[in-house]
């Protein structure tokens, strides 16, 4: 018994570790391209290791005056979506959990529904109305229309969320002398941080690659991942590379930040008794 689970261990960090390289082999070659010469890299047989070492692509990128502000944006409107869609989703969504099952399972496919409508054809139809309220180009514009489709995909990630933490936390604090307002603030919410985190994250993520609402809603100022795709459309191979690897910078931070909240026992000894 004790050997079969060492071989299932053992089998189980393989395929990690299988699964980890096969996820990391195209960022590097992303960031070392980003950082090779054209020779290493346009040759018949490119080598996996780097050869040489430069910094002319980077510097040709941080020179173009096309980096900071797609770069602003993009943080922007990632960071605003996700922080409104928090404090809109998490009230709305701990009420759905407490309601009766079948009203629960009705809220919950009214929000699959609404990620059946493709973005293509929700954007053009948005880009005509943000053009009559001047929204056209404007950072509140792509903020509004992100969140059309991130706020239902929170609320789903969110029902579950409440739902799984049990109600004896809420009637220990109201025996304690709670109110509501408390016992959500200090009580529901914290104990529902992992969740909420997750959530945060993808969202997060989502705003921040997004490109259809983008290709229609920014005519003079581009988000980033717009700005690489104009690149990858010039044929600038190696800037192409350069900014994808500034493009992954941020989303290595926000996960970094928000891994510490991702804990299997988030909820251990949350109840006693």
């Amino acid at each position: 018994m004790a050997n079969r689970k060492l071989l299932n261990k053992v089998l189980l960090a393989i395929v990690a570790i299988l699964i980890g390289t096969v996820m990391i082999i195209p960022v590097y070659i992303l960031v070392k391209v980003s950082f090779s010469d054209p020779g290493e890299i346009l040759t018949q047989h490119p080598t996996l290791l780097p050869h040489s070492f430069t910094l002319e692509h980077w510097q040709e990128v941080l020179a173009s005056g096309n980096l900071w502000e797609p770069l602003k944006k993009s943080l922007i409107v990632a960071t605003s979506t996700t922080v409104i869609s928090i404090l809109v989703v998490s009230p709305a969504a701990y009420s759905i959990a407490r309601m009766s099952r079948k009203v629960k399972y009705i809220f919950i496919i009214t929000l699959f529904l609404t990620k059946m409508f493709p973005v293509v054809g929700i954007a053009l139809p948005i880009s005509i109305t943000f053009l009559k309220w001047n929204l056209l180009d404007t950072n509140l514009g792509l903020i509004l229309a992100n969140l059309i489709g991130q706020i239902p995909f929170m609320a789903w990630i969110l029902v579950s969320t409440f739902s799984s933490l049990p109600v004896d936390l809420e009637e220990a604090a109201a025996i304690d002398g709670g109110n509501k307002l408390q016992i959500l603030m200090r009580i529901v919410f914290p104990a529902a941080g992992q969740g909420i985190a997750v959530a945060a994250m993808y969202v997060w993520l989502n705003s921040w690659n997004e490109f259809t609402y983008a290709l229609y809603l920014s005519l003079t100022t581009r988000t980033l991942p717009l700005t690489v795709y104009y690149y990858v459309q010039r044929g600038g191979f190696f800037q192409q590379a350069a900014y994808s690897t500034i493009l992954a910078i941020p989303v290595i931070i926000v996960t970094f930040i928000l891994q510490r909240y991702l804990k299997s026992d988030y909820l251990t000894g949350a109840v006693k008794g």
